[in-house]
């Protein structure tokens, strides 16, 4: 099958990948096309976004995390019904999970679907400089196909031009237009990045940009590089019989508190029979009927005063882990399940309790990279032994807490030590970590066989 796809890539971060990215799915959806959406790396937000605008969940695809025939079969499953596929890109173009090679890059990915490239530049502050940066990119890798360039932050139509006659002058790459410089664009940013989709609805400043890149982009010759890609064989699913299990009902926390879940990760709960139901920590006073509980991440310091007035909720919950319900909770949800969060201000708000200590902000001392998880106690997620990839990215950490038992070792990309993670108590882990439940399927298998035993327990009392 054809699979018509673009990766639009950057020289580097804070270009604009994101605005043009939105941009272009606007004008598409705009124009009748159905756009499936993709972010290259571990990101909830930039999906949010996508999917704001398309109306189609977006999916991450990261060549570290998922490694590459995963990473096939989530691109391939997703655009099979698409017009068009728009892969926005993380960091520069050759930025990844090491200095040395491509892993976890964007041009790792491109060159994996053998999509082109279209290269964002910033060229607010170039002219001439502007051709040898994109020559350099061009030819950086011979087995990548960047195939056209987009100019964001451009002063003018006269500004463009001189871009334009400056690459064009010197490499055969396209030069398909341009987006203004103008701060009406963007979308708000704070510590851990972007305000997400719930906060900032997308779809006005989405109808911006679409018109904004109509005057000034060739949508067209877009679409045409799109469909220079090569057909990709589509591979055909094995679907093996899966034995009758009972269903289980699955709580999943979703507000502007907590909304950083992969798509995969519900979607394979489902494949092995949950039915999920979303509740919210910061309105809803009770807790649905549910067996299970998964607490995503997100930012619940910015809501952490409404979180510890509802005091009918955060009960509930610490009383359905005390009971032996299962909890699954990752990094905001972590934080949600401890005594107390303290915010930026130093001011602390009761949480759960389910854990001691408090979850503390930190203005400095971010800690993020790709994280491999391998299980070292019995718990939820597994027997040990079982290894599962995903990332780390907060600033927040654990203090004035006594000994906490730990269910994982944690390593980073390169194999190096970080440390443990994964708090336990009884039926209940949290981490610091975002798994990719494609990493490891047998992560949903686990946590439903866990929810099935205590549901056939409990009948047997």
């Amino acid at each position: 099958m054809q699979y018509p796809r673009l990766v639009i890539a950057g020289t580097h971060s804070g270009v604009g990948k994101t605005t043009v990215t939105l941009a272009l799915l606007a004008a598409l959806k705009e124009r009748g096309r159905r756009v499936q959406p993709f972010k290259v790396g571990p990101d909830f937000i930039d999906p949010g976004h996508h999917a704001a605008v398309t109306g189609r969940p977006s999916r991450n695809l990261d060549g570290w995390m998922l490694g590459p025939t995963v990473c096939r079969q989530v691109f391939l499953r997703a655009a099979a019904d698409a017009d068009i596929s728009i892969i926005e890109g993380v960091m520069g173009l050759f930025d990844g999970s090491s200095p040395v090679t491509e892993s976890g890059s964007t041009a790792e990915l491109a060159k994996l679907l053998q999509a082109p490239v279209l290269l964002v530049i910033d060229g607010s502050a170039m002219a001439r400089s502007a051709a040898a940066m994109v020559s350099g990119y061009a030819r950086f890798d011979t087995d990548l196909r960047v195939v056209a360039v987009l100019f964001n932050k451009v002063g003018g139509a006269g500004h463009y031009r001189l871009l334009k006659e400056a690459v064009e002058a010197t490499t055969d790459l396209a030069v398909v237009g341009y987006l203004p410089a103008d701060l009406s664009f963007t979308i708000e940013d704070r510590h851990l990045g972007l305000v997400t989709a719930l906060e900032q609805p997308t779809e006005a400043l989405a109808h911006r940009l679409a018109r904004a890149i109509a005057d000034t982009v060739d949508i067209d010759q877009v679409e045409s590089l799109a469909r220079s890609a090569p057909p990709l064989e589509a591979e055909c699913a094995r679907t093996e019989p899966q034995p009758s299990r009972p269903a289980v009902r699955v709580g999943v926390a979703y507000d502007p508190a907590f909304c950083f879940y992969y798509p995969e990760n519900l979607e394979l709960l489902e494949g092995e029979g949950a039915s999920v139901i979303r509740f919210s920590p910061l309105h809803d006073q009770v807790l649905p009927d549910v067996e299970l509980l998964y607490l995503g991440g997100g930012y619940p310091e910015l809501h952490a005063e409404a979180l510890a007035r509802n005091h009918r909720m955060r009960a509930a919950v610490r009383e359905f882990g005390r009971r032996g319900g299962p909890i699954y909770a990752e990094c905001g949800g972590l934080m949600y399940l401890m005594e107390a969060i303290r915010d930026f201000d130093g001011k602390a708000h009761d949480m759960v309790g389910l854990f001691p200590g408090e979850a503390v902000m930190q203005r400095s001392g971010l800690i993020m990279g790709y994280r491999e998880l391998e299980v070292a106690t019995p718990c939820v997620l597994g027997q040990p032994g079982l290894r599962a990839r995903g990332h780390e990215f907060h600033y927040s950490c654990l203090k004035n807490h006594p000994s906490i038992d730990y269910a994982c070792t944690v390593t980073d990309a390169r194999g190096r030590q970080k440390g443990q993670d994964g708090l336990m108590r009884g039926n209940v882990l949290a981490l610091y970590t975002h798994l990719h439940f494609a990493s490891q399927p047998h992560l949903a298998r686990s946590l439903l066989a866990c929810a099935r035993e205590r549901k056939v327990g409990r009948k047997e009392d």
